[in-house]
């Protein structure tokens, strides 16, 4: 039973480990939103136009 808890605990540790480096990857890489500024949506020029 101890090897058991032993491994969950290592386990969790690892998912919050892999959950923080998402977290930093994420914050770090994401474009900066500036209040004011347009948001670019990039659509294909050839797409039909439903309205």
């Amino acid at each position: 039973m101890r090897r058991v808890a032993t491994w969950l605990f290592y386990g969790v540790g690892a998912i919050a480990c892999a959950y923080l480096a998402l977290y930093a990857y994420t914050t770090l890489t994401t474009p900066k939103l500036t209040p004011g500024e347009p948001i670019r949506i990039f659509r294909n020029p050839d797409a039909p136009k439903y309205s």
